[in-house]
């Protein structure tokens, strides 16, 4: 009734998130596609941290893998093919309370997105980069990407592919300020999640190359690797990702490598008889473009006009 006085309060409660706040649109990847695992990782993730969903951005440029930001409860971003990385970084720049990630593939970011690359690596915007590598152009029906095997046959090269393919470990090691470079398969879903989440913490850009499976065009990229564990080294450290009993047990070949050794993940990175897993390299105290990009975010309307008039008045005549 009115008028009656009342003592009491309503109690607001912390939001909790479910992986289902994080989940978006239906999927529509082909049936046994390693994209299912890393989405289904990404959303762990997400949901393990409690980030907001309104605080999270996926971003993609063009490919099968770059149709994450359609399956994800967030805000999305797909863009032109191979400019995945300029739209990140632009993201990043001008909103830095959001948590930014990238889903590209072996297409869109080795061959017509290889500057971004590069320079988004030496950038070191706080963000998180997957790269789906399943050496093949596989929204277009099978053509030569950037790391398909030497010998691959494809419908741009019937008779095998001519050359060897790019390595991308190596080419991201080599690029300065770089700050977070590692390798996992889609396959092995606890060492997914480790990698993943350890990027996630990573302050600067952490690259992270997942080989992916392709069942209906390139399952000769990496069925190989799947029914022979032993052409994997994992990489164990204090410092690196945490590796159960179990992933050790899978794949037997476990070495001690400190990721903070650059000449030994170079060393580890140009095998090709053995594939590493796990954390090559971790610099933390590389130059993060974010502290240069995101000062004078807070000017007023006003200052910028004075600031842009005051740079026009030196051209007065």
């Amino acid at each position: 009734m009115f008028g009656i006085k009342a003592d009491w309060s309503l109690d607001v409660y912390e939001r909790y998130f479910t992986l289902g706040d994080y989940s978006g649109g239906e999927v529509r990847w082909c049936a046994g596609c390693g994209d299912f695992a890393v989405l289904n990782t990404v959303h762990r993730v997400l949901r393990d941290a409690q980030m907001p969903p309104e605080k999270s951005v996926a971003v993609s440029g063009i490919g099968c893998s770059s149709r994450l930001p359609h399956y994800m409860g967030t805000y999305g971003l797909h863009g032109l093919h191979g400019r995945a990385l300029p739209l990140a970084n632009g993201v990043k720049s001008r909103r830095p309370d959001l948590d930014v990630w990238v889903a590209t593939g072996d297409g869109d970011c080795f061959s017509i997105g290889a500057g971004p690359w590069i320079h988004s690596l030496r950038y070191n915007v706080d963000m998180v980069v997957l790269i789906f590598d399943n050496g093949i152009y596989g929204l277009t029906k099978k053509q030569t990407s950037p790391t398909s095997l030497s010998g691959t046959k494809t419908n741009t090269h019937p008779f095998g592919a001519p050359l060897p393919a790019l390595n991308p470990l190596t080419t991201s090691l080599g690029v300065t300020n770089v700050s977070f470079v590692a390798q996992v398969v889609d396959w092995n879903p606890p060492m997914l999640y480790e990698t993943i989440k350890a990027a996630h913490q990573h302050r600067g850009t952490s690259f992270v190359r997942i080989l992916q499976r392709c069942p209906v065009f390139s399952e000769e990229f990496t069925k190989p690797l799947q029914d022979n564990p032993d052409r994997f080294v994992v990489l164990e450290h204090e410092n690196g990702i945490p590796m159960s009993d179990a992933v050790k047990r899978i794949f037997g070949n476990v070495v001690e490598h400190d990721p903070l050794d650059w000449l030994g993940a170079m060393k580890y990175a140009r095998d090709e008889e053995t594939l590493p897993l796990g954390l090559l390299y971790r610099d933390p105290d590389a130059a993060v473009y974010d502290d240069f990009s995101n000062v004078g975010l807070n000017t007023s309307n006003e200052d910028k006009i004075a600031a842009i008039e005051k740079a026009f008045e030196q051209f007065a005549i």
